[in-house]
């Protein structure tokens, strides 16, 4: 083993440091592109939603036409 020298307790400590920040840095990443598939995912549905009431009012129309025309015949 090497002796204790300063400038290696230094550079150990300064190590560990850089790691602890590598460390918060990616939980803040990950934690950031969670936020956002979240949001895309919430939006995406919004967006899914919308388009199905819309097709249930396209298909609401069309059944009420073809009632409509079946009775004036």
């Amino acid at each position: 083993m090497y002796a204790s020298h300063p400038d290696a307790t230094t550079q150990a400590r300064l190590h560990e440091l850089a790691k602890a920040e590598a460390i918060r840095l990616r939980n803040q990443a990950v934690d950031d592109f969670w936020r956002g598939a979240d949001a895309v995912f919430h939006r995406s549905l919004k967006t899914g939603q919308a388009a199905v009431e819309r097709s249930a009012a396209r298909l609401k129309a069309r059944l009420a036409r073809h009632v409509h025309s079946r009775s004036g015949v």
